[in-house]
């Protein structure tokens, strides 16, 4: 099939970009290396669109937070991304995670039931020199593709750390010492009894041991390039955390506050959580608890955990380099390459952060894309928007020198200074969704109008 744009990379932002494009009758051709002999130091499947970390899209809630603002604006777009995560969707108080396996069957689904969408495995290792492009190759792009993108764009690239949270089966709980609740019984948006989390309490003493068992304990050396790679901070290693100093878990992943034992009535000194990680109830994650502690070292300390005694492991914690442009420097406004415009990057490879930030800018992409192959101009949404603050932090609103990857929060939305704190974030959201609903209705007209 003769392609009019072609898409490098299989992941969530490449399928996003994908499924915007062919749905709109463009011909695509998405190349994926996985599958075709290759695959990446932290991928366990060959899957489009696999979740590599944890398996939550975080919070839903889109009258008070940024993440779910984000959530409700690409579900208005029809985003393939919110629509694989609501089939694939399991208990997570009010946060939206997915069965990992049942989203990426199901974004592999829809994609191959579109037949001007041609799915090929396949390594690509230099930029194309023409042709309309999408590069979505995450922040795991392949060696001999990564120096191509720096060899373009005169920068080196910029690289940190991202941590992948050990797996627990289910059954191996001591639920005598566990018990499920949500932090202030707050119910699921999926609905249920508010306990959608595994709790193990800890004592003064019982933390105390563990903080000094994660500074103590062994880790995997890093290797000579990584030595200087700074660790993003909404992904921080536990044990790094921990090195902070004592409290800091108990003000961070291991917050108790909120939970009630019921074989107390009160607080524990700390709590390690667990979120369910599929669709049966099987798989639980630890929550936070990212690490390059050394395998044996988990096992050992994890089971330390009161209620994890006797924990069996699905999959033990890792960590691995991840790799991004300096976009306010190499790109423009609609995520073109300064130097090679007839290529767009888009997702983590840009500088965002988090699953749904990067298939947000992948379906900013693919609608760029669809716009330019149309002959018509750009209509970016406001900056006032989830989708607006956003691509204009990462394409020239952030500091280039101190430019790092950026999760979706208010504080990247034109300031309301006269909405008292309090009702702040309900105040951002209306403002947003009313500017979102103006935007989608002036492309829409535009769009009739140049048909």
């Amino acid at each position: 099939m003769n392609h009019q744009i072609h898409i490098v990379g299989g992941g969530l932002a490449g399928c996003e970009a994908a499924w915007q494009l062919a749905r709109r009758g463009v011909r695509v051709r998405l190349s994926e290396m996985r599958g075709a002999g290759d695959t990446t130091p932290a991928h366990q499947t060959d899957q489009l669109a696999e979740l590599v970390c944890s398996n939550s899209f975080r919070s839903d809630d889109d009258s008070r937070n940024a993440v779910g603002l984000l959530h409700h604006e690409m579900r208005r777009l029809d985003s393939l991304v919110m629509r694989a995560a609501a089939k694939a969707a399991v208990p997570a108080g009010s946060a939206l995670a997915v069965d990992r396996d049942v989203f990426s069957t199901e974004v592999e689904r829809e994609l191959a039931g579109l037949p001007n969408l041609e799915i090929v495995r396949e390594r690509v290792d230099e930029l194309p020199d023409a042709g309309p492009t999408i590069i979505a190759t995450g922040p795991l792009t392949a060696d001999r593709l990564a120096q191509s993108i720096v060899a373009a764009t005169g920068e080196d690239r910029l690289a940190f750390f991202d941590a992948i949270a050990p797996i627990v089966h289910r059954d191996s709980i001591d639920m005598s010492i566990c018990w499920m609740a949500s932090r202030w019984d707050k119910p699921s948006k999926l609905g249920g009894d508010a306990k959608d989390y595994i709790n193990c309490p800890m004592n003064k003493e019982q933390y105390e041991a563990f903080v000094q068992g994660l500074v103590d304990g062994e880790k995997i050396a890093f290797k000579q390039w990584e030595a200087d790679t700074p660790y993003f901070e909404g992904c921080m290693p536990i044990e790094v955390m921990a090195e902070r100093g004592p409290e800091t878990l108990r003000f961070g992943p291991m917050k108790p506050v909120g939970l009630d034992d019921p074989r107390t009535g009160r607080w524990p000194y700390a709590v390690v959580q667990l979120r369910q990680d599929n669709k049966l109830g099987t798989l639980w994650n630890m929550v936070g608890f990212q690490t390059k502690l050394r395998h044996g070292e988990q096992t050992r300390l994890f089971r330390t955990i009161p209620g994890l005694e006797n924990a069996e492991f699905a999959r033990l914690g890792g960590l691995h380099r991840n790799t991004f442009l300096n976009s306010p420097l190499v790109l423009d406004r609609q995520l073109r390459l300064n130097e090679a415009p007839h290529i767009r990057f888009a997702g983590q490879v840009t500088g965002c952060e988090g699953y749904v930030e990067s298939s947000a800018v992948g379906l900013l992409a693919g609608l760029m894309a669809h716009a330019e192959l149309c002959g018509r101009d750009w209509l970016g949404p406001p900056r006032s928007t989830a989708m607006g603050a956003l691509l204009a932090h990462i394409t020239g609103d952030a500091e280039a020198d101190s430019f790092q990857p950026m999760n979706v929060n208010f504080g990247l939305f034109p300031p309301l200074h006269d909405v008292k704190k309090k009702q702040r974030k309900e105040a951002y959201t209306t403002r947003a969704k009313a500017d979102f609903g103006e935007w989608m209705a002036a492309r829409i007209m535009a769009a009739d109008h140049a048909a």
